[in-house]
């Protein structure tokens, strides 16, 4: 069997991203496709991730190393195809520490029309920064929708700019935070979110949005209480089969 090599990220790091992982399964945020990767805190430049699996499998035995090129580190066993989203976002934005992408059903029909994901309530505060659409057909006009190479990593990467979340045409949405749970928390508001904004736009309107100004209040608050929600969502994934 192929083996890997120590892993440079702290345990606890690991820990938490075989919890980030069980937990976006858990709220159906991910599914059977999807990835979720942690900055490393023990080698600049690398990020971990697990290696090819549903997100719900994962355990520590799964978690591969990946260098600055995106690629994994002294380890045989298939590496997640979209692995470039992450590497880019970590080359591009120094204040990222987490990603998660996903093909959240409820945020699909914000990246094929005109209708803009903007924050409906406090809990996606964070989505006031703005929620750009990466489109692949400009970078790529002959493509089957997924990030495969550094190419469109980077593009990517440019067209989320200084945003929490950008929507992939056609395709689900990429999440960032300054921390692991911060970008779980995201990942799962934005999902909210794009269910509370559809509903809304069922009834008389129009939608009353946060402000920017909100945005950014709202947003220093739910960060002061992370830990909360945190230590919640660990405990009841990691009680499914540890």
């Amino acid at each position: 069997m192929p083996r890997k090599r120590r892993l440079s990220a702290s345990r606890n790091m690991l820990q938490d991203l075989v919890a980030a992982n069980r937990i976006l399964a858990r709220h159906g945020v991910l599914d059977a496709y999807g990835h979720v990767s942690v900055r490393s805190d023990g080698e600049a430049g690398h990020f971990v991730m697990s290696r090819s699996l549903a997100p719900s499998l994962v355990t520590l035995a799964d978690l591969v190393e990946h260098g600055p090129d995106s690629e994994p580190v002294a380890d045989t066993r298939r590496p997640y195809l979209e692995r470039y989203i992450h590497g880019e976002i970590y080359r591009r934005r120094p204040d990222v520490m987490a990603v998660v992408h996903s093909h959240s059903d409820s945020v699909i029909p914000f990246g094929v029309t005109k209708g803009a994901l903007q924050p409906v309530y406090h809990m996606a505060s964070f989505l006031a920064t703005g929620v750009p659409v990466f489109e692949i057909r400009d970078t790529a006009p002959e493509n089957d929708l997924l990030v495969r190479d550094p190419r469109l990593g980077a593009a990517l990467a440019q067209r989320l700019g200084g945003c929490t979340c950008v929507l992939m045409r056609g395709h689900g949405m990429t999440v960032v935070g300054e921390s692991l749970p911060e970008a779980v928390f995201r990942a799962i508001y934005t999902e909210r979110n794009a269910k509370l904004q559809a509903m809304a736009s069922q009834l008389e309107g129009p939608i009353r949005f946060l402000t920017a100004e909100e945005g950014q209040r709202a947003t220093q608050t739910n960060r002061a209480t992370l830990e909360r929600p945190w230590e919640l969502w660990k405990k009841a994934a990691l009680a499914r089969g540890g």
